[in-house]
C-alpha cells in the first residue's frame, strides 16, 4: 500500500484500503506509526459508513439525548395533574425509571454519579403513581435513603412545587413568585430578561402556578419520605441580614405578605399577560423553546387559567411532549424479572447540533463536499435558519436575525453555538446553489457579531446576560439561571470567524484576547456546555490556532502540557462531572471516546500529530470502536447546567472520535477564506 504525507512532519498518510483489506481486529501494532495511520483510516471508514447509514431521508441526523429520570417522573406527574394518564405510558415510564435505580436505592443525575435527593424523590413518587408499593424492597431502600438525607424538606424548590400540586407540600412553605414580575421593564433588576432563556421560559408560567396554588387530590400519602411526619418542614434560621442570601430571604417574606394584599384586578391582568407571553412563544410543533421543562409548566399554567385540554394550544403542547419520548425494548427489573417496553423522555432534541457536527466529522474523514449526504444535510440546515427576531432582540433590537437553534422548532431562541457550528459545516459542503449558502452565512455572521457581549466573548442565547441577582433568589436552586459568556461558545465563534476570513476583525481579536485571559493556571479552559476542561480545551486550542495564534505561543504549550499530564494509562482521556465541584477530578475520569476526541482535536491543532500522546489517543479510539463502526459511551460528557443537569449526547461518541481520526489522517481543516 502506498502512502503520502500531508506536510505536517507526522506519520505517512496511506491511501484508503479496499473492503478486502478490513479485518476484525483493527488495532495497530505498538510503535508502528505507519500501521497506526492505516488503522486509523480503516477505523474512520467504518465510522463514516455507520453515520451515513443513520441519516434521515430529509437530511438530518439525530441521536438520543439522555438526561435523568426527573424528565420521566415529571411527565407522569403532569399526566396525573391533568387527568390524562394512561396505563401503557405509565407502565413503560416505570420500567425505565426502575431500570435506572442504583443498588443503594437511589437515582443519580449522571452515569456513575452519586445519588441525588430531588431526583430520587421524584423517581420514587413516579413509581408510586405507577403502582409500586412502599413496602417493595426497591422502594424501601429509596425511602430510607431519602429520610437519611433530610427528607422532602431538603429537596430543591422545583421538587417541592410538584409535590405541592397534590398537597404533599404546603404552598405557604415555598418561595413566592408573583406574576406581576411580567410587568418589570427589561432594564429593571430581576426582569424576566435578566434570566437565561431556559429559566425565563420556566419562570413565567410558574408565576401563574404560584399565584393559583392548585391542589389536586393526592392518590396516596408520602409520610414515609419525611424525617418527622408531624413536622415535615422544620424551621430554619435566616441567613444574616447583611448577606445577599439574607436580603433575598427577607424579600421573599415581603412577597408572601404582598400576596395577601395584592389588588385582584392587577393580579388577574398579570396572569393574563403571562398567558399571552406563553402562547406567543409556543413553537409551530407545539413545544416551548424546544425543551421539556417550559412545556410542562406552560401546560399547567394555561390549564389553571381555563384553557381546555382540547384547546389547540393545549392539544399541540401535549402532542409535542409525546414526540420527546424514546421507546426501548424491555429490561430486567427488580428480582431480575423481565419487564415490558421502556419509555424515556428526552429533555430536548438536538437535530441541528447533531447534523452540523456530523457534517464536519464526515468532511474531516475525507467524505467529499459534493457527496449527496452532505448536500442533503446542507439543504436541511439552510431551511432551518431563523430569519425572524426572538427574545434575544430585547437586548439587540436593531440586529437583523440569522441564527440557528438546537432543536427542530425553537425560532424564539436561536443560539450562538449552533450558529457557529452550522456555518463551519456549511463551508464543508460544495452546494449546487452556492449563492444560497453565501446569503445564509452572511446573515449568520452578522447576527453572531452583533450578539457579542461587552467583554468580547459570547454567551449561548443572549448578549450580556450576566446579572448576579437571579442566582440569589430562593426560588432558583435548580442550576444556572443566567447565560454569561463561556470559553467553549466563544471558541466556536472565533473558529467560525477565522474560517470566514475575519481572523483579524477587531471583534475576533477581542475574543481571542478574552480567551487567552480565561485560561486556567493549569493550562486548561473551563467547559460550560461540555464536561469539562477537556471540552473547553478541545474547543479553544483549535480556535486560537485557526485565528492565527502560533502553536509556539505559551498558552498553547501550557494546554498541550496539561493534556499530556492528564492522559490515562489506556491512551484515552476522561473527565468526571464531579470536576465541576471537586478540583481533584479536573481532567480525571474513565476514558471516553468523545473526551478522547476533544483532547486529540486540541493536540492536533497544536502541531502534536507525531507525538506520543496523539498516537496513544488514536490507538485508544481504534481499539474501542465496535464492529458496526460505532463507539459506546455510558458516561455523560455533555452539560446543561454544570453539575446540576448533565447530558449524554449519544451523537458525541460517534462524531468527535471521527473528527480526531480524520484530522490525524488527512490533516487540519482548510484554512480560512480571504476577508477582513
Amino acid at each position: 500500500m502506498t502512502a503520502t504525507t500531508d506536510g505536517s512532519g507526522g506519520p505517512p498518510v496511506p491511501h484508503p484500503p479496499s473492503a478486502s483489506d478490513r479485518t476484525t481486529d483493527h488495532r495497530p501494532a505498538p510503535g508502528d506509526s505507519a500501521g497506526l495511520c492505516t488503522t486509523a483510516l480503516l477505523t474512520a471508514q467504518r465510522s463514516v459508513e455507520h453515520l451515513l447509514g443513520r441519516q434521515d431521508p430529509q437530511g438530518w441526523w439525530k441521536a438520543d439525548l439522555e438526561t435523568n429520570v426527573t424528565m420521566d417522573a415529571e411527565d407522569l406527574l403532569l399526566r396525573q395533574f391533568l387527568g390524562i394518564q394512561d396505563e401503557k405510558t405509565t407502565a413503560a415510564a416505570a420500567v425505565f425509571i426502575r431500570g435506572e435505580q442504583r443498588e443503594d436505592g437511589t437515582w443519580a443525575t449522571f452515569y456513575g454519579g452519586p445519588g441525588e435527593l430531588s431526583t430520587t424523590i421524584e423517581a420514587y413518587v413516579a413509581l408510586r403513581l405507577a403502582g409500586d408499593r412502599p413496602d417493595d424492597p426497591h422502594m424501601e431502600r429509596a425511602a430510607g435513603w431519602i429520610r437519611a438525607q433530610g427528607g422532602i424538606a431538603s429537596s430543591r424548590v422545583f421538587t417541592r412545587i410538584w409535590l405541592a400540586l397534590f398537597g404533599w407540600w404546603r404552598w405557604e412553605d415555598l418561595p413566592e413568585l408573583p406574576p406581576e414580575l411580567i410587568y418589570l421593564p427589561s432594564w429593571f433588576p430581576l426582569s424576566i430578561y435578566d434570566f437565561g432563556c431556559w429559566a425565563r421560559q420556566t419562570i413565567v408560567p410558574l408565576t401563574v402556578v404560584s399565584a393559583k396554588r392548585p391542589v389536586r387530590p393526592a392518590p396516596f400519602a408520602l409520610d414515609e419520605l419525611h424525617t418527622d411526619r408531624r413536622h415535615p418542614n422544620p424551621p430554619r434560621p435566616l441567613a444574616p441580614a447583611a448577606s445577599w442570601d439574607g436580603v433575598f430571604q427577607r424579600l421573599d417574606r415581603l412577597l408572601h405578605g404582598y400576596r395577601r394584599v395584592a389588588p385582584r384586578p392587577l393580579r388577574r391582568a398579570a396572569m393574563n399577560r403571562a398567558a399571552r407571553w406563553i402562547i406567543e412563544r409556543q413553537e409551530n410543533d407545539g413545544c416551548w423553546g424546544g425543551i421539556q421543562p417550559p412545556a410542562v409548566y406552560s401546560l399547567i399554567a394555561l390549564r389553571l387559567l381555563g384553557y381546555d385540554l382540547d384547546h389547540p394550544v393545549m392539544r399541540a403542547g401535549l402532542e409535542s411532549l409525546d414526540r420527546f419520548a424514546v421507546w426501548r425494548e424491555g429490561t430486567a427489573g427488580p428480582g431480575d424479572r423481565r419487564e415490558g417496553p421502556a419509555r424515556m423522555v428526552e429533555a430536548c432534541q438536538s437535530p441541528v447540533w447533531d447534523t452540523c457536527l456530523t457534517v464536519v466529522a464526515l468532511s474531516d474523514a475525507g467524505v467529499p463536499g459534493d457527496h449527496p449526504a452532505l448536500v442533503r444535510a446542507a439543504d436541511w440546515m439552510l431551511g432551518e435558519q431563523i430569519t425572524r427576531p426572538g427574545d434575544w432582540a430585547v437586548r439587540r433590537p436593531r440586529l437583523a436575525p440569522g441564527g440557528w437553534a438546537f432543536e427542530f422548532h425553537n425560532d424564539n431562541y436561536p443560539d450562538i453555538d449552533d450558529t457557529a457550528e452550522v456555518v463551519l459545516a456549511l463551508r464543508r459542503v460544495r452546494h449546487p446553489d452556492p449563492s444560497r449558502v453565501e446569503e445564509a452565512v452572511a446573515r449568520a455572521g452578522n447576527w453572531t457579531l452583533g450578539m457579542q457581549s461587552k467583554c468580547g466573548a459570547w454567551g449561548a442565547f443572549d448578549a450580556d446576560n450576566t446579572g448576579t441577582f437571579p442566582n440569589r433568589l430562593p426560588f432558583c436552586d435548580f442550576g444556572e439561571v443566567v447565560d454569561p459568556p463561556s470559553a467553549d461558545v466563544t471558541a466556536h465563534v472565533v473558529e467560525m470567524l477565522a474560517q470566514e476570513g475575519r481572523a483579524h476583525h477587531p471583534r475576533t481579536r477581542r475574543a481571542v484576547e478574552w480567551l487567552l485571559r480565561e485560561q486556567e493556571p493549569n493550562g486548561a479552559w473551563f467547559g460550560r456546555w461540555g464536561v469539562n476542561h477537556l471540552y473547553g480545551t478541545g474547543a479553544v486550542v483549535p480556535a486560537l490556532t485557526a485565528a492565527g495564534v502560533p502553536v509556539s505561543h505559551p498558552a498553547i504549550r501550557r494546554a498541550v502540557g496539561w493534556l499530556e499530564s492528564v492522559q490515562n494509562d489506556d491512551g484515552g482521556w476522561g473527565e468526571d462531572l464531579r470536576s465541576y465541584r471537586e478540583e481533584s477530578w479536573v481532567g480525571r475520569g474513565v476514558s471516553t471516546p468523545s473526551q478522547t476526541g476533544w483532547a486529540l482535536l486540541a493536540l492536533l491543532a497544536a502541531g502534536e500529530r507525531g507525538g506520543s500522546a496523539v498516537e496513544r489517543g488514536i490507538a485508544f479510539l481504534t481499539a474501542a470502536q465496535r464492529e458496526d463502526g460505532s463507539w459506546d459511551e455510558r458516561h455523560f460528557t455533555g452539560t446543561g447546567f454544570p453539575w446540576d443537569f448533565s447530558i449524554n449526547y449519544h451523537i458525541y461518541r460517534q462524531v468527535f472520535p471521527l473528527m480526531a481520526l480524520g484530522r490525524y489522517v488527512h490533516g487540519q481543516p482548510p484554512a480560512g477564506r480571504n476577508g477582513d
